[in-house]
């Protein structure tokens, strides 16, 4: 799989800026002036990129009130049915050109998630510039096989995926000729128990896979996306609404705009602060190692004295003869006589 992407025109690649997504799912509540206040907020916080889903209720599920079509497993949603859920949440398809457009305006990237053919053909026709898949969409092998075939790239979450599924869509991807694959560290509990996140399994996706990794994360705060950067993230995922008072379906595990702003400033504090990995000394700690410690003659010494631990000591600066030859001075002589508070170097050693 390839080790460098471009999406949108950007970069993406191990020494490159962590690409940063603002998920915008259902916090538009169905207004298409918020989801354009969205798309600003995002601009504003930093974020490369604005993702939207595309779906219909009636693409994603059925209209039944059957129990395996009820929210009912201890989730933010119980008490509808899949298909209200998605009614409510899903963006329609014809605000997607619009916010394509302002999107660029902004600077920003736009893609997002299909969740049947007819979504995938629609992105394609939009010339959107990848596709997201949910990880409840991983076993979808004809989904992901059409997206493919389109050879942008495909980013997929891993958050309900076991391994076998993972191994099926990369197949998929390389049957097709299509090896821009990344590959996100998700935990489909919304919003997310920081114990159950694991952020160490992204390097081992990494290794496992030989390909791009990065978090779609649904904690609260700024922290474990930070952390995931350390590990290796280069693509950070992270719902954006403007006040998660304002309800609706992801509002209340979505960032506000000054919680994305402060995610996206520490991601790029950390970024020059992980640096290289090869060991070397900066310039300032170059230019700081005059203050080493280093031999002194620290009592008057008279000509053919000999050096003893009272005369002789290791002290701050460095500008004397290295403290690793202190044993070998001990017991010569002074070459001349020498003052108190002289960095002692070898011609004054006899």
């Amino acid at each position: 799989m390839n080790q460098e992407i471009y999406l949108g025109g950007r970069r993406i690649a191990a020494d490159s800026p962590t690409f940063i997504v603002a998920e915008m799912s259902a916090n538009h509540l169905q207004d298409y002036d918020r989801a354009v206040r969205i798309l600003h907020a995002a601009k504003e916080a930093g974020a490369d990129a604005i993702k939207l889903q595309t779906y219909t209720a009636d693409t994603i599920t059925l209209d039944s009130d059957a129990e395996a079509f009820q929210n009912r497993s201890g989730t933010l949603w119980d008490g509808t049915t899949l298909h209200q859920l998605y009614e409510e949440a899903s963006t329609p398809w014809e605000w997607h050109p619009r916010l394509m457009e302002e999107a660029k305006k902004l600077g920003l990237i736009c893609f997002s998630s299909p969740f049947d053919f007819t979504a995938v053909d629609f992105m394609a026709e939009l010339d959107m510039p990848a596709f997201k898949f949910a990880s409840y969409e991983i076993n979808d092998i004809p989904l992901i096989r059409r997206a493919a075939k389109l050879h942008k790239p495909m980013i997929f979450a891993t958050g309900i995926a076991r391994l076998e599924d993972i191994e099926r869509a990369f197949t998929v991807c390389k049957e097709e000729g299509n090896e821009d694959v990344i590959l996100l560290k998700c935990v489909s509990a919304y919003p997310t128990p920081y114990e159950d996140i694991n952020l160490r399994v992204i390097p081992t996706l990494q290794q496992t896979f030989g390909c791009l990794t990065g978090l779609s994360d649904h904690s609260m705060g700024t922290t474990v996306a930070v952390g995931a950067v350390a590990l290796g993230a280069k693509m950070v995922e992270k719902h954006l609404t403007l006040r998660r008072s304002d309800g609706g379906p992801d509002g209340a595990f979505s960032m506000e705009p000054a919680e994305f702003k402060e995610m996206v400033d520490n991601i790029r504090i950390l970024e020059k602060a992980l640096g290289s990995s090869s060991y070397r000394l900066m310039d300032v700690q170059k230019l700081e190692r005059k203050d080493s410690r280093s031999l002194f003659v620290v009592k008057d010494v008279a000509p053919g004295e000999v050096f003893t631990a009272e005369n002789v000591r290791s002290i701050r600066p460095g500008c004397g003869l290295h403290p690793m030859y202190y044993e070998e001075i001990l017991g010569r002589k002074a070459a001349c006589a020498i003052r108190k508070g002289t960095p002692l170097s070898w011609n004054l050693v006899n």
